[in-house]
């Protein structure tokens, strides 16, 4: 136990950094493309705006801006991925700061995390949802130190963060929800003033050009999201069956989580006391976004798919430790460590042998070779249209070969053929 004292950030810092090396090497040596994700994400970028068909804007900008540093280096938008999630660790570390006076329980609110595969596992894909957790984190710290100081500036950083947050991805909407809550209770009864109403500012001046964007494109982007939850299925039994399945899906992924929980605390005994500040403001972030999402399933009949949940039990392992802490067998620490090592290596492990023994995956497909043949294709058949600036096509295909050319022309939606432009938009159709 002395060691872990003596050393708790020395092995927070290092715990992070191998966990940025691993997840950024494993993936950059296994495969050979990137995910689907992460090029629709790159494609967007191409050609920046306020919101594209399926998403906001932020997940386009944030590749874009590694892009225009790093170029078509695959590691880079692993990297990408990494950068949000060892951003969100660290903010949890800090936000633990404020809960516990011993850094070994900071420590174990993040450690836990790894239990949860939306952290390790699925992280290689650059997508929205892993766009938002730093947002969400962040969210969560500012809204916390506003709650705590009742500064102005906190409550700024709370508005901003929150609306980059909205800018990754409309599920960030829950949490805006959760705060709502909290900040309307903490003020009906007293224990802040409507200084916190200035969070408004920041977090609308951010929507303002997307929320113009959206009126002129018929809500594109809502109309999906609403598409991708089934919505026009509709049937009483699906009011039962998926808010079910959900439940039994959060269960499965935290089953791991639990186990290490498990080994932490001597005996399960809850004692809830909502007079405590501090874990009313934890049961807020973390559990009130999750019964708002049930609740959606339950009230419109609809599906919540798995992933959408990344960003939701980044403060778990907080608010456990916070619940057990008096319960918490530090002397099982060697024990802990031992099962947290067989999870943090097993993950990338695993994720290796699919990677190279699949192969056909997405990250199977071999986009560089695709792009030198549209280009081939191009430079022969097009040899009076000057350099290729636009490819119209969907986001996997036309996304490719946008991300693989040098000339990196810009990716403009087309549902089905895929056409290689120049400047004044004349096209060949390719396929």
């Amino acid at each position: 136990m002395a060691i872990y004292k003596k050393n708790i950030k020395h092995l927070f810092y290092i715990f992070i950094t191998s966990h940025l090396l691993i997840w950024t090497i494993v993936p950059s040596l296994t495969n050979h493309n990137l995910p689907l994700d992460t090029i629709e994400a790159l494609a967007w970028g191409s050609n920046l705006d306020w919101g594209f068909n399926k998403h906001p804007p932020m997940s386009a900008l944030l590749p874009e801006i590694f892009y225009q540093i790093f170029g078509p280096q695959d590691w880079a938008y692993y990297l990408l991925s990494q950068v949000c999630i060892i951003v969100s660790f660290f903010v949890v570390f800090k936000l633990a700061e404020d809960f516990f006076d011993s850094k070994i329980y900071c420590l174990l609110s993040v450690l836990l995390l790894e239990g949860i595969y939306f952290y390790n596992f699925t992280t290689p894909e650059f997508n929205v949802n892993v766009c938002s957790i730093p947002f969400w984190s962040l969210s969560v710290f500012y809204l916390w130190k506003g709650i705590k100081n009742n500064k102005i500036l906190d409550w700024l950083l709370l508005g901003l963060f929150a609306g980059l947050g909205f800018l990754s991805k409309y599920l960030f909407i829950y949490l805006g929800l959760a705060i709502d809550v909290l900040l309307i209770y903490m003020i009906y009864t007293k224990k802040l003033n409507f200084k916190c109403l200035i969070s408004l500012i920041p977090f609308i001046i951010i929507l303002l050009p997307h929320i113009i964007w959206l009126t002129e494109n018929d809500y594109v982007t809502i109309t999906y999201g609403l598409l991708r939850t089934g919505s026009e299925e509709a049937s009483i039994f699906n009011h039962i069956k998926h808010p079910i399945i959900f439940l039994g899906k959060q269960i499965g992924i935290l089953l791991p989580f639990l186990l290490m929980v498990l080994i932490l605390v001597k005996k399960f005994k809850v004692n809830i006391n909502l007079n405590d500040d501090n874990l009313l403001f934890l049961i807020s972030i973390n559990l009130i976004p999750i019964l708002f999402i049930f609740l959606t399933s339950f009230t419109m009949g609809v599906k919540i798919r798995t992933m959408w949940m990344t960003p939701f039990y980044i403060s778990f392992g907080l608010l456990f430790v916070y619940v057990f802490k008096s319960q918490i067998n530090l002397e099982k620490m060697k024990v802990f460590a031992s099962i947290f090592l067989i999870l943090f290596l097993i993950s990338p492990i695993l994720y290796s042998y699919v990677s190279i023994t699949t192969t056909d995956k997405r990250t199977d497909f071999n986009g560089e070779n695709l792009a030198k043949q549209a280009k081939v294709f191009y430079e022969t058949e097009g040899k009076d249209l000057g350099k290729m600036e636009y490819v119209k096509g969907n986001e996997w295909i036309a996304g490719n070969i946008s991300y693989h050319l040098p000339e990196r022309p810009k990716w403009i939606y087309n549902s089905s053929e895929v056409y290689l432009c120049n400047n004044t938009m004349k096209c060949l159709k390719y396929k």
